[in-house]
């Protein structure tokens, strides 16, 4: 039986994660932990997070976490959620400058001023830019929702697996080997949300 491991750090919000993957797999298989030897031992992993990336980034050094998830996005099935996307990447503006993981290239930045609110935060269409198991049974500019301030920018336009349209086109999903990263929430998303997490737990990487 397949385990998956959902990294805590005590940046994101893991039980509403937790709670939503058990609709989709048997309970028993879902740990959320912070041990490295448990996450490296899992046959998935995933990685959510909320919150500033400047925090974020400081609570995984201080669990002694980044090696682990840099090993494993290399190794197993894994699925970035929201700032654990973010975390991803090189670098972002965020609290004035923050590195990022450097597991994918690209930057994050924030919304330039507009007439539109920032937060970012509701629902929108994802258009999908590739093919891919976790958009399996998801119909393409299905509506995922979505809490953010900042987006990835300059993403390799070969890792891009979906948009997003607000106020511009962003990156709101990335792919690359075993891994794919959303902006939005499939946990807060509804059928379709839940269909990714369906996806993402029979996914073989």
């Amino acid at each position: 039986m397949q385990t998956i491991a959902i990294i805590d750090y005590g940046m994101g919000n893991v039980r509403s994660v937790q709670k939503a993957i058990e609709h989709v797999a048997p309970s028993d298989t879902v740990l959320i932990t912070d041990n490295a030897e448990l996450i490296n031992e899992a046959d998935r992993i995933v990685f959510p997070g909320q919150g500033a990336m400047g925090a974020c980034m400081q609570a995984l050094n201080e669990h002694g976490l980044t090696d682990i998830i840099k090993k494993s996005a290399h190794e197993k099935p894994f699925l970035g959620i929201c700032l654990g996307m973010q975390l991803l990447f090189d670098h972002s503006q965020e609290n004035g400058g923050t590195e990022g993981l450097s597991i994918i290239p690209g930057n994050v930045v924030k919304f330039a001023k507009s007439d539109l609110k920032i937060p970012h935060m509701g629902w929108n269409t994802v258009k999908q830019s590739m093919d891919h198991p976790l958009w399996h049974n998801i119909d393409d500019n299905s509506r995922f929702y979505s809490v953010h301030s900042y987006y990835v920018s300059e993403a390799d336009v070969s890792t891009v697996a979906g948009t997003t349209h607000y106020g511009i086109d962003f990156t709101c999903a990335v792919a690359k080997d075993n891994m794919f990263a959303v902006q939005f929430h499939p946990e807060k998303s509804q059928h379709d949300g839940l269909q990714m997490l369906t996806n993402f737990v029979n996914w073989k990487g």
